[in-house]
């Protein structure tokens, strides 16, 4: 049987922090910035940490099992 392999899309956009918590980072923030006020371009430069019930789906595509 094959290896299962993660989900590529989602390994460039999240990753496990060392508790087994998923942090997202930047995706959204790299063009069409212009007609975004500062602070929500401020606000988007910091990760922040996915929630418990939304983390379960994606640990399952970033450990691949």
């Amino acid at each position: 049987m094959p290896k299962i392999k993660s989900h590529r899309a989602a390994r460039k956009r999240m990753r496990l922090t060392a508790s087994g918590k998923v942090k997202i980072g930047s995706a959204f923030t790299s063009h069409l910035l212009s007609n975004r006020s500062q602070k929500r371009k401020r606000k988007s430069r910091r990760g922040d940490i996915l929630s418990e019930v939304d983390s379960v789906r994606v640990r399952t595509l970033l450990t691949g099992v």
